[in-house]
Formats: structure tokens, C-alpha cells, sequence
């Protein structure tokens, strides 16, 4: 679905800062080598990661779902100097393709990679986090985000894509849909939990921003 016209789409793109020359090659060689391009976060979303960890400026990031790295890169540019990323995926695959274009990065050594299952990983990472992007298997976000919460600096910052699933989250719910139910029951914890205050935006598929209180 898409919630503005592709023109208008066009438009907001053209009229939004250009992606480093280093992302515009991840991009290119993610569609031309990578199953399922569409995942990648590309040109809009990352320069809004960009200016939100540059405003942001954390020293500690994690974010749960790699896939090629472009949105892993598009967080780094706000990191402070001495900052960290960790950034978990299950796809042993594409840990090498992710960690050629870190390494092209000026934070290759800033980088984490690891490997497995998020919810196995999120309790061995021993660190408060500044800034958290959720970027995986809806049917765990739940999951991720109770067990995100106690490893939160006060105001942090919790970043959840997809959180509009192509509009399903306003149609009637299909028997068997649990990545929608699941969506559903997570947009209204965000905003009901009194941990943090949230506000969804309309971008692309959906981000929430959740700070912690």
C-alpha cells in the first residue's frame, strides 16, 4: 500500500538530503544480489535514521535486524566517537556482504556483528542502549521490546519499523495473520505503557519513536 502517491513519494525523496555515495553502492548491489531487496531501508528512511541519531548522538546503539547493513550504517553517522553498535541477525549468509561495506565504513571497528536468534542475543550484550532500532520478525516485537526496555538509558530512544504492515493494521484481521495481531497488540502497548511516550509516524511502512521516561 501506498500511503502518499509515488509522485509525492518522488517528490519528498528528491527534496530530502542525497544517501553517502557508500549507501548508494550497498543499495545498488543489495538489488542486484540479495533476495528480497524491498527489506532495505533505503534512500527516505535512512536519511531519517541519519538525522534522528544525529540528534539523538548516542554512544550505545543496538539494532535488531541487519540485513545488508544500510540501516546500520545510516545510525552510525550520529554515533558519538567512542560509540558502539550491535547489530544481531540470523542470516549467516549475509554476515560477510555486511561486514565488507562496514569496513568501508569510517566505523567498521565500531561494529558488533551477531549472529542468532535476537531474543537469545538481547540478554548477552551486557550495556545500556542510547538508541534501538527494531527491524525483524514482527511476530517477536513484543518479545524484543520487554526485553529492550530494562537495558534503556533514561530518555533513549526505541525505534520500531513496519509498525503499519501495508495498512493491514486498519483492515479487518485475517484468520491465521499473527505478524498483524501481533503489530496491532504491539502499537497499542507503545502507547499505552507508562515506561515511555511514543509518536507513530507515517513513514513508508510506519516508525514508531518511543522515549524512555
Amino acid at each position: 500500500m501506498h500511503f502518499l502517491s509515488e509522485d509525492l513519494e518522488d517528490y519528498v525523496a528528491f527534496h530530502s538530503q542525497n544517501e553517502p555515495e557508500l549507501l548508494a553502492q550497498l543499495n545498488k548491489e543489495t538489488y542486484q544480489k540479495i533476495l528480497l531487496p524491498r527489506m532495505l531501508s533505503g534512500h527516505f528512511q535512512g536519511r531519517v535514521l541519519s538525522m534522528l541519531s544525529k540528534l539523538i548522538r548516542p554512544i550505545s546503539i543496538l539494532e535488531i535486524g541487519t540485513y545488508t547493513g544500510y540501516a546500520t550504517l545510516c545510525l552510525c553517522e550520529g554515533m558519538q566517537e567512542n560509540g558502539m553498535v550491535h547489530t544481531i541477525d540470523i542470516k549467516e549468509e549475509l554476515v560477510d556482504f555486511q561486514r565488507k561495506y562496514f569496513d568501508k565504513s569510517p566505523w567498521g571497528s565500531q561494529i558488533v556483528q551477531h549472529l542468532g536468534e535476537a531474543i537469545d542475543v538481547i540478554p548477552t550484550i551486557e550495556t545500556k542502549f542510547d538508541l534501538v532500532f527494531i527491524d525483524a520478525d514482527k511476530e517477536n516485537y513484543l518479545n524484543y521490546y520487554e526485553l529492550i526496555v530494562p537495558k534503556m538509558n533514561k530518555g533513549g530512544i526505541i525505534l520500531s519499523d513496519n509498525v503499519l504492515w501495508s495498512g493491514k493494521v486498519v483492515e479487518s484481521l485475517k484468520e491465521g495473520d499473527l505478524s498483524t495481531k501481533i503489530l496491532l497488540e504491539y502499537n497499542k502497548r507503545l502507547n499505552d505503557d507508562p515506561r515511555v511516550e511514543t509518536v507513530l509516524l507515517p513513514i513508508r511502512d510506519g516508525l514508531t519513536v518511543s522515549r524512555v521516561l
